[in-house]
């Protein structure tokens, strides 16, 4: 079954993109930000777009 990139509302700092992504790839959530910050010209406008697009993942109970 295809995953879809959802925000973490467990493994967030800011917004959850990052731990959603890191959820999705199957790595972890350090790497990902690690990415994004070395990459910030760029990943400030991917973060942003995918903060506004992206829908909330439930939270676990």
């Amino acid at each position: 079954m295809l995953q879809k990139l959802t925000k973490s509302s467990s493994d967030k700092v800011f917004l959850g993109i990052c731990g959603g992504m890191a959820n999705l790839l199957g790595i972890s959530s350090f790497i990902v930000r690690l990415i994004f910050l070395f990459t910030f010209s760029v990943s400030i406008w991917v973060y942003v777009l995918l903060a506004w697009e992206l829908k909330n993942k439930p939270p676990l109970l």
